[in-house]
């Protein structure tokens, strides 16, 4: 087990220092959740050596990319979970590495995440802090000074909300009611960092988010 935390480790560094040596302001932050052994498909060309299919998060879209390791090195099993920088085009995602330099790998399909609202309340508290400051950055294109500013402002919402998550004594409807309220001061906490076009986008998302606090309120009372 601890030679597979290494691994993973090693991957991690290895690939989140490199984009540097070339257009850092290209790439985007992505999670790798999944990794299977690739199968070939009927007609596909064999090969010896293995191959594995990587499922990549970045935003709302899930990229199945083909991965091709080097000296048959197996360590891409142990990655899930591990975030990392890529670079997506039209049918490729490269990520750089330390150890291999520039590995670009064909998109097999993607897969776009529905009826997402860019916080996962399931993942709360221990992630909220993390997930709200990404949803944030990636919606709103956030500049490296307004994510500094805008950071304290997620942490204090962050140490409101942490009491209601695990408290059976509060109902679901009433969290999501002061999960509202909390996220409201928030906002006008932040909008003077934003720009009027960052305003308007952030006013649209709260409006998508709302309507589906209102679902989530309604089928818990019609017992989903």
């Amino acid at each position: 087990m601890l030679s597979r935390l290494l691994l993973a480790f090693v991957i991690c560094v290895a690939s989140v220092s490199a984009p540097a040596q070339t257009q850092a302001h290209d790439y985007q932050r992505g999670t790798i959740v999944a990794v299977t052994t690739h199968q070939n498909a009927p007609g596909e060309s064999g090969r010896d050596v293995a191959r594995y299919d990587v499922s990549v998060k970045i935003g709302n879209t899930v990229y199945v990319v083909l991965f091709t390791p080097s000296n048959g090195s197996s360590s891409v099993e142990y990655s899930t979970g591990i975030d990392m920088l890529f670079l997506v085009a039209d049918d490729t995602l490269t990520f750089n590495s330390m150890l291999s330099g520039k590995t670009e790998m064909p998109i097999l399909r993607r897969e776009a995440i529905p009826g997402q609202g860019g916080l996962d309340l399931t993942k709360a508290p221990s992630q909220y802090f993390s997930m709200k400051l990404q949803n944030l950055s990636e919606t709103l294109t956030l500049s490296d000074e307004q994510q500094a500013k805008i950071r304290p402002i997620l942490e204090q919402e962050s140490g409101e909300l942490s009491p209601l998550w695990n408290n059976p004594v509060i109902s679901r409807k009433e969290k999501l009611d002061t999960l509202e309220k909390v996220v409201r001061v928030s906002d006008e906490k932040i909008k003077p960092i934003l720009s009027q076009s960052q305003r308007e986008k952030l006013q649209e998302m709260r409006k998508q988010q709302k309507k589906q606090l209102k679902q989530l309120i309604a089928d818990k009372q019609a017992g989903k």
